[in-house]
């Protein structure tokens, strides 16, 4: 932390973008954490390791969606000895378990797109905005006045096929560059 010559711990890491807590950390212990040993791993002996892969792993294959507490109570019937503490490590182990040779799960990322809404696009290099008078929750002129989430300001187009002098004039007003009248209307 070079900030940290000139000022102290607290001001260094947050104009480094640190938290005060990493920032000593970093100051305790300057080496890498490439650097740093590999921690030793288990510190205690693993209470399940004679049952987990023998015994829990069938039952969740034979059961999918059987719940953790009911495995640990199983493994509690069948191993008197096994203690109540490790209920929280059964639990994680078979949430570990799960995600890795569980079913596997559907993700969904909806996406509804709806044309013309509000004549909002997703595009990012825009270079106008068309819109039509007529729109499902306001008119194009609203559009033009509250632009809303458009933070941008684009040239805007009018076009539709239910326009008049009037309308025109308003749309103009509302900051529209063009005005155009579809000739869908003629026999």
């Amino acid at each position: 932390m070079k900030l940290r010559q000139e000022h102290r711990v607290e001001v260094a890491a947050a104009k480094a973008s640190l938290s005060r807590a990493t920032a000593y950390r970093i100051e305790k212990n300057p080496q890498l954490p490439s650097q740093v040993k590999t921690p030793l791993g288990r510190r205690r002996p693993d209470p399940l390791a004679d049952i987990f892969d023998s015994e829990v792993v069938p039952l969740l294959k034979a059961a999918p969606g059987i719940r953790p507490v009911a495995v640990f109570e199983e493994m509690l019937r069948r191993h008197p000895d096994l203690s109540e503490g490790v209920r929280r490590t059964m639990e994680r182990r078979i949430r570990a378990w799960r995600a890795i040779n569980g079913d596997e799960q559907e993700v969904i990322f909806r996406q509804v797109h709806e044309p013309g809404r509000l004549g909002l696009s997703d595009f990012t290099n825009m270079n106008e905005l068309v819109t039509d008078l007529r729109m499902p929750d306001k008119s194009g002129v609203e559009l033009l006045r509250n632009p809303g989430d458009r933070k941008i300001n684009i040239p805007s187009i009018v076009i539709t096929g239910h326009g008049d002098v009037p309308m025109a004039v308003e749309a103009m007003k509302a900051g529209a560059v063009d005005f155009i009248e579809s000739l869908s209307r003629l026999p």
